[in-house]
């Protein structure tokens, strides 16, 4: 077997490893940010369990750490109470970003986790089989509950040879995404094997597996071997390391080839992260911001490599650089070996251990300016700046870009100078800094704790049975790719209603139309019509809460992206595919009817879509397995729960 079969089999509960057959795997970690997890733990207590039955469950506080309002601080009373009652470890604000800092102190090789952030799978590092996930799907794997998926294809990503000087772990997940897009992991674990895997550290490896979710991959896995276990020595966690290979005849349902020596440096120009091509083709495009960090390219690792770098250079006038130390750990080390004060003199502002940035909690670019960055996503004004122009690319790059002023090759930049590049070479230290104070373990007490509650926490709606039939109004008709931002945006003043859903509903596909929210609300009865990967990006679940809420009852689309697909599903919203003719017959304020929806998503695999306008009908999709059929016909995954708890 090879690695991802070797995982999922080890944790099979039930199905057949087939691709395309759902399958259900027991979940033996889960971990939620507080974006996300507010809304997940209100689930979990609504199933009435008194302590999660996961092996290990952690809390991190990452996303919403400005606090210009009182719900953040409000939501981090409620994670840090309600973790310490039912039984999860509760990571404070400051202790660094959930990917970081789990696989600083958590990721085990074998093991299988759950996250309700779609960048869950950079634990596949280690050998560790990590699904992004809805937050929904992470409470009821608290409450023991599998996890279900269809059984995705095994790629393998065959990695040759070794890196050049210039080129940087960025630039492999780059080319990945230059040749399968966005949408082209969809369905599909990316297994990276070969022999020049062995070049490769834990910290590279999680930046490959970290925008394996650009893709739109389940997950992203590496062996565990001698690099897995010397990260793990360093961290004095040698006990928890297991070897762990595909085996020698292994076979793959795909398999694509990387020679790493003949990687040069790449950057993703706006606005996707697909948009790949070499530094070179657009080197000397002027750049107003550098921003370093994030949960991709913030390890020791990386903010080493840009403080040696920048040693002795000044950031350029024009130029505002931040630095974002991926985790408390980081911080302490840069801080200690006196880096942090390199990237100061040298003129980087140094952020806090947070998301920032990455998901528009500050640091909007200017107007009309470009704002290179070492994340993973850029989004159409995810920055918090409308029109942004966002590139993304590895350290090495960001790095002397900030002192040009200019996009650059680093190749050109270091020859200039006649620079000895191996000065760049940073070095895994044998020993991090082990301080986890700032992680709280749950209480021996639970009886004894009060679950803190500020006002903006609101009840979770609930949507009522699939309807026998259904008359609905097209309230948006939209194109490819949409996102989970384009849906419910990020930024400061959006993320702090994450557990609010009856406020955060009116910002619902704000940006792409303001009177969304308003004209669903006043249809009573509404779909949305889509395009090709519909749902990309962000796990946030509240992309289908807050639409749910406002009456949205289907999504008809070309293509579904996984884990919104999911949520939509969660949440007793119907997705469904419709083809060409469907979606380009059919216009925003169009009404439509489902004369026979409940049972057609019972009896058949198609449901009927009737035009009142035109008197045409059109068949849709919805692809469901057994399980969700009666999942969207009791109108959501908590309400079918509750009936399957009443039948036993």
């Amino acid at each position: 077997m090879n690695i991802t079969q070797k995982l999922i089999s080890s944790h099979l509960v039930s199905g057949t490893m087939e691709p395309g057959e759902e399958i259900a795997i027991s979940i033996d970690q889960t971990l939620t940010q507080d974006a996300t997890g507010t809304m997940a733990y209100l689930e979990f207590e609504a199933m009435g369990i008194p302590r999660v039955k996961t092996k290990l469950s952690v809390s991190y506080v990452d996303h919403n750490t400005l606090q210009t309002g009182f719900e953040n601080a409000d939501d981090h009373r409620f994670l840090q109470t309600i973790a310490s009652k039912y039984g999860i470890y509760f990571s404070r604000p400051g202790n660094g970003i959930c990917h970081q800092v789990h696989l600083e102190r958590f990721v085990k090789p074998g093991e299988t986790l759950l996250g309700s952030d779609s960048h869950t799978p950079n634990a596949g590092a280690m050998g560790m089989l990590a699904i992004g996930a809805g937050g929904l799907n992470v409470a009821m794997a608290m409450a023991g509950e599998p996890f279900y998926m269809v059984m995705p294809k095994v790629v393998l990503v065959n990695l040759k040879g070794k890196l050049s000087k210039w080129a940087t772990a960025k630039d492999i997940i780059l080319e990945v995404l230059r040749r399968l897009t966005v949408k082209g992991g969809v369905g599909k674990v990316l297994e990276y094997g070969g022999k020049g895997v062995k070049n490769l550290t834990v910290p590279e490896r999680a930046t490959i597996t970290n925008m394996g979710a650009e893709l739109g991959a389940t997950a992203s896995v590496f062996p565990s071997d001698a690099e897995t276990k010397a990260f793990l020595i360093a961290q004095r966690r040698e006990a928890d390391w297991i070897a762990l290979e595909a085996d020698p005849n292994a076979s793959y349902d795909e398999e694509i080839e990387i020679r790493l020596n003949r990687l040069e440096p790449l950057i993703a120009k706006p606005p996707s992260p697909d948009n790949v091509v070499p530094v070179r083709e657009i080197a000397g495009t002027p750049v107003r911001q550098v921003c370093i960090g994030s949960c991709v390219n913030s390890s020791f690792m990386d903010i080493m490599l840009v403080a040696k770098i920048l040693k002795g250079r000044k950031v350029h006038p024009n130029v505002s650089l931040t630095v974002s130390p991926g985790s408390r750990q980081v911080f302490s080390m840069i801080s200690k070996n006196g880096a942090i004060t390199d990237l100061i003199s040298e003129g980087a502002r140094i952020l806090e251990c947070a998301c920032g940035p990455c998901i528009g909690m500050g640091q909007a670019p200017p107007t009309d300016t470009v704002s290179l960055r070492t994340f993973n996503r850029n989004f159409p004004g995810r920055s918090g700046t409308p029109d942004d122009k966002v590139y993304l690319c590895g350290p090495l790059v960001a790095a002397v870009s900030a002192i040009t002023g200019v996009i650059t090759n680093p190749e050109d930049y270091f020859k200039k100078l006649k620079a000895q590049s191996s000065k760049l070479k940073v070095k895994l230290p044998e020993k991090y800094i082990i301080d986890d104070s700032m992680i709280i373990p749950p209480s021996n007490e639970p009886e004894k704790v009060t679950v803190e509650r500020g006002p903006n926490i609101k009840p979770l709606p609930i949507r009522g049975r699939l309807e026998e039939s259904l008359k609905a109004k097209v309230a948006l008709k939209v194109g490819d790719n949409i996102t989970t931002d384009d849906i419910i945006p990020a930024g400061a003043e959006i993320l702090s209603l994450r557990s609010n859903i009856p406020a955060i509903s009116e910002y619902v596909f704000s940006r792409i139309d303001s009177s969304f929210a308003g004209r669903a609300k006043t249809a009573g009865s509404s779909a949305i019509l889509g395009g090709i990967n519909y749902g990309q990006g962000s796990s946030r679940e509240h992309a289908a809460l807050a639409p749910m809420y406002l009456g949205v009852k289907a999504v008809l689309a070309k293509s579904f992206a996984r884990i919104h697909r999911e949520n939509l599903i969660n949440f007793g919203i119907l997705p469904l595919v419709v083809d060409h003719d469907a979606y380009n017959s059919l216009e925003q304020d169009d009404e439509i009817e489902f004369p026979n929806l409940a049972k057609e998503v019972k009896e058949s695999q198609e449901v009927a879509i009737v035009s009142l306008k035109t008197g045409m009908t059109y068949k849709g999709e919805h692809g469901l397995t057994e399980r969700q059929r009666e999942i969207i016909l009791a109108g959501g995954l908590l309400n079918y729960i509750k009936q399957s708890q009443q039948k036993k």
